[in-house]
């Protein structure tokens, strides 16, 4: 997809994303995660699995993963097309965050994120781009529409929400009203005791974001899922990322997560990467 306002050229050798790389072409979107039918909210309460003990899970979980590194290999779907690469993901919450996107020629893009501002860095065309970390400016480079804290929840391996007393039992999930705009879902199993399912739902029930997280590995600070789905189901839009022996809650530095503009590169505005969707 062509990068408006890009000069020279540019804009045609722009992919919108971190998910720089070939499209294969458009395909009907078929959601991988399957969405919680309205009847889960009735349920009552797993024996012995109450909102004490989840939320306690929870929190625990919270407090485990602090970041990760890793090599992933990257799966996306979305109007754009389909498409997979490799990604180096450098992640330090609350609000940091460094990807590479790799190619046999070497690294194609560097989209580095910290509290203040995104920066991307498109070495093949000598072009930079920056701006605010917000979370539209997010979405434009990673396709994912969440806050900054939130999407480095994810990244971790964690559901995207953050750990409080609003919470409520049905089954073996936990869930909360989103003050009238829907509700949040996260579901355990109850086998492993682990959360492996988010959904985020509109005020009329329908799925509006969801995440799954599947083939956990020991680490030395728990369990980790090594492969995460992303979905948004309204864009058509979805992300699975399969880490590659991931490095958990190791010190980084801060100079990693931000970027100079290089002497000799082009930067534009950020905004020349397209508007997000409203």
């Amino acid at each position: 997809m062509p990068v408006k306002g890009a000069s020279g050229g540019l804009a045609e050798r722009f992919v919108l994303t971190l998910l720089s790389g070939f499209l294969t072409g458009c395909v009907a979107f078929a959601p991988l995660i399957q969405t919680p039918s309205p009847q889960i909210l009735e349920e009552p309460p797993v024996a012995g699995w109450g909102a004490e003990k989840l939320l306690q899970i929870l929190d625990q979980r919270d407090r485990q993963f602090r970041s990760v590194r890793s090599l992933a290999s990257i799966s996306y779907r979305g109007p754009e097309g389909r498409q997979g690469f490799q990604e180096a993901i450098l992640v330090q919450r609350p609000d940091r965050a460094r990807l590479e996107t790799l190619s046999m020629l070497g690294v194609i893009l560097i989209v580095t994120v910290n509290g203040d501002q995104i920066a991307g860095f498109h070495p093949r065309e000598g072009v930079f781009i920056r701006g605010e970390s917000s979370k539209e400016n997010l979405f434009r480079y990673t396709r994912i529409p969440l806050e900054l804290d939130e999407m480095t929840r994810l990244l971790v391996g964690l559901p995207p929400v953050a750990p409080g007393s609003d919470w409520k039992t049905a089954g073996g999930s936990l869930y909360r009203d989103r003050g009238g705009q829907g509700k949040e879902i996260v579901t355990f199993d109850l086998q492993t005791g682990l959360p492996v399912r988010w959904h985020r739902l509109g005020p009329d029930g329908s799925p509006e974001l969801s995440a799954a997280f599947e083939n956990f590995s020991p680490t030395p600070a728990g369990l980790f899922p090594l492969k995460i789905i992303f979905e948004s189901a309204g864009q058509q839009r979805s992300l699975e990322i399969a880490y590659e022996e991931p490095e958990i809650n190791a010190a980084f530095a801060a100079e990693l997560f931000s970027q100079q503009k290089p002497a000799n590169a082009k930067e534009l505005p950020i905004e020349a990467l397209g508007a997000p969707p409203g």
